[in-house]
């Protein structure tokens, strides 16, 4: 299979051509991990560095503790990879504090 002027970032599986045995082979950066890339994949696709890219945040999590102080969550995912020296991945997790007020903890003893 020929990845000539076929190569793509991240995972992508409509990037592929037909190998050797009409098996599916893969032009993008995920084949390597995988280890399907199509036979000319090295030399065909640029091996520049590839930044670290992430999702939006997450909505926040709800507070931990019903009454008083607890924290707060939320995350975003790793929509593409850092490849060949590019830049690490930013923080996937945040945590606050807040502080828990559910109407029980008044009467609570």
């Amino acid at each position: 299979g020929s990845c000539w002027h076929w190569c793509c970032l991240g995972r992508n599986n409509a990037c592929w051509a037909l190998g050797t045995g009409r098996a599916h082979c893969y032009c993008d950066l995920y084949c390597e991990r995988t280890g399907d890339c199509c036979e000319d994949y090295w030399a065909s696709c640029c091996h520049a560095a590839v930044g670290c890219a992430v999702g939006p945040w997450g909505p926040w999590s709800g507070c931990s503790s019903l009454c008083g102080i607890g924290s707060k969550a939320r995350s975003r995912q790793v929509t593409i990879p850092p490849w060949y020296g590019g830049d690490p991945c930013p923080d996937l997790k945040q945590r606050r504090g807040c502080l828990g007020e559910h109407p029980t903890c008044g009467t609570a003893k």
